[in-house]
């Protein structure tokens, strides 16, 4: 059930980047992308009842890898979200510079006005 709840909220971003003109709703939707992509690869790594990924002296190896968490899905999304702020950054800049330029966020009017 998470994994189509991940599914439908990708699915509501990509609606929102396909289907809408204004350029601040576009950004909206690649970043309602980027969690739901982070949301499904948090729920990779996870399993229930499982212990923290910190190998103690008092466990032995075996128990520690058959219960502790996937670590590396964690670290995956720890520089998701870092490269996903970079990128929703570059994106707000380029749509201010886009509204100076040409005074409207509307991507139809702003094909028209090239120039």
């Amino acid at each position: 059930m998470p994994y189509i709840l991940c599914l439908i909220l990708f699915c509501v971003g990509l609606l929102a980047v396909v289907t809408q003109r204004n350029l601040i709703k576009i950004i909206m939707g690649v970043a309602i992308i980027d969690y739901a992509v982070n949301a499904f690869l948090i729920m990779i790594g996870y399993r229930a009842g499982g212990m923290a990924p910190i190998l103690e002296s008092k466990i032995p190896v075996a128990t520690f890898i058959n219960e502790a968490v996937d670590p590396f899905p964690q670290a995956m999304v720890l520089t998701a979200i870092v490269i996903g702020l970079g990128v929703l950054a570059l994106l707000v800049a380029i749509a201010m510079r886009l509204y100076h330029k040409y005074g409207t966020f509307d991507i139809t009017e702003i094909r028209r006005l090239r120039g």
